[in-house]
């Protein structure tokens, strides 16, 4: 938001586009606070980071120690020339038939639509938001997706208590 008049800003932004005052550190200031989120790493995994960190893989910008040097544009392009590589440049949607491209995004949606199909109770959803770093929960349930026969069989089980209780 702009200070002077609340405009809403994108993070690109060096003025308002309302009142013209310059906000650049305003933006630079938000975007630091952006919310930590924890990695979770299988031993493996964790001692081939170990292993590159040791060997100096860590760059340092701007005062800061990165693991890896690239921004998300090149995570993309990386995961998309993986993707390529072993012929998934894209999948079909089996209950829409729309067709998605290969993104870093991808296979965290693939967990936790797996995740979700696994344990679907209310602590196995709250464990996968807190995983995901959810802020609402209401994100996280955005993965419970309900297939056609999913509904059919919940619905005859609706009709057949009803009709029981009737009796």
């Amino acid at each position: 938001m702009c200070p002077h008049c609340s405009t809403r800003l994108g993070r690109s932004h060096s003025f308002c586009p309302k009142c013209g005052a310059k906000v650049e550190e305003i933006v630079s200031q938000t975007k630091e606070h952006r919310r930590l989120r924890t990695l979770h790493l299988d031993g493996d995994t964790f001692e081939m980071l170990k292993d590159y960190i040791n060997r100096g893989g860590c760059i340092s910008r701007n005062g800061k120690q990165l693991i890896f040097g690239i921004n998300r544009h090149r995570a993309w392009q990386i995961v998309r020339d993986c993707a390529e590589t072993v012929g998934l440049c894209a999948l079909v949607n089996p209950e829409t038939g729309r067709m998605h491209r290969v993104s870093p995004h991808r296979p965290r949606d693939v967990f936790a639509v797996m995740a979700v199909k696994q344990d679907d109770s209310g602590d196995g959803v709250r464990m996968l938001q807190e995983w995901l770093g959810h802020a609402n929960i209401g994100t996280t349930m955005h993965y419970r997706k309900v297939a056609g026969r999913e509904l059919k069989e919940w619905y005859q089980k609706l009709w057949v208590k009803r009709v029981k209780n009737s009796d």
